[in-house]
């Protein structure tokens, strides 16, 4: 769902605490599910309504459904509030143990075809690459996500206001290259180099500092179709996919692993090993 911006945070080995401690469950392919096959998941909002704490099981949320309607966690008919605002049977469910594997496993694909399904989550037309599947873990081949969390792949994900300022130039439209598309844990200020135009792909392979939490940058983020999705009161655009895949080798960001846990407030330098 919609994220938002925090002035502090304490990251631990599995990224922010309190970052996607909740998510659905397809009951119909089966799978926990984000908005590469749920697009709506993009207009609906959601708070804690207590501070979550590291190690301990996610407090209830409030969630906010596109109709204006706010409900929570709590509420007995939840399942149904979130199926009738997706027009999808889901189930809502918090993180669960690393060894429950059965939930973490991956659901039905919607093509039997490998191509169709891959470009289908990907975004990507006929004529373009599919990316770098070797990046990811490879237990995202049989689950959803690492079990015993609800990541993408990795803990933690990083963007430089750099990298979106170059992606506005090339589809010549700054408002559609919001920040709420590409849902980064964090967003560094770098400024534009015409010599490295996606400054933090240089970073693959080193390590970063920032407050007192110790960062391992270990891969790209290839661009998936969520980044074409309707967000919040921006509409759908698939423009933006289009120019990250011709102009940055299909990558926006990159993924890092935490390698001392700490806390990063709004501010912080960021210092590359």
């Amino acid at each position: 769902m919609l994220g938002e911006q925090l002035d502090r945070s304490e990251l631990v080995a599995t990224g922010l605490v309190g970052d996607r401690g909740w998510a659905l469950r397809d009951e119909v392919r089966g799978g926990i599910r984000g908005a590469k096959k749920l697009g709506g998941l993009m207009r609906l909002g959601a708070r804690y309504l207590t501070e979550p704490e590291a190690g301990a099981p996610p407090p209830a949320v409030e969630l906010h459904l596109p109709d204006g309607t706010v409900t929570t966690s709590e509420r007995a008919d939840v399942d149904e509030q979130l199926s009738r605002a997706l027009g999808h049977p889901v189930t809502l469910w918090p993180v669960q143990p690393a060894d429950a594997l059965d939930h973490y496993r991956r659901g039905a694909p919607d093509h039997e075809d490998l191509d169709t399904e891959l470009r289908d989550l990907f975004g990507r037309l006929p004529e373009e690459p599919l990316p770098d599947l070797s990046v990811f873990p490879p237990e995202i081949i049989e689950f959803e996500s690492p079990p015993g969390t609800y990541v993408d792949a990795f803990p933690v994900h990083l963007l430089t206001t750099a990298s979106m300022r170059r992606l506005a130039t090339l589809v010549d439209d700054e408002a559609t290259v919001d920040v709420r598309r590409f849902r980064p844990n964090l967003v560094v200020d770098v400024d534009v180099d015409e010599d490295h135009p996606w400054p933090e792909q240089a970073w693959v392979g080193r390590p970063l500092r920032v407050g007192t939490v110790e960062l391992e940058v270990v891969a790209p983020c290839p661009r998936c179709v969520m980044v074409t999705r309707p967000v919040a009161a921006l509409d759908g655009d698939r423009t933006v996919l289009r120019a990250v895949v011709a102009a940055a080798d299909q990558n926006l960001g990159v993924y890092a692993t935490v390698t001392t846990p700490g806390t990063v407030s709004v501010g912080d330098h960021v210092v590359i090993g």
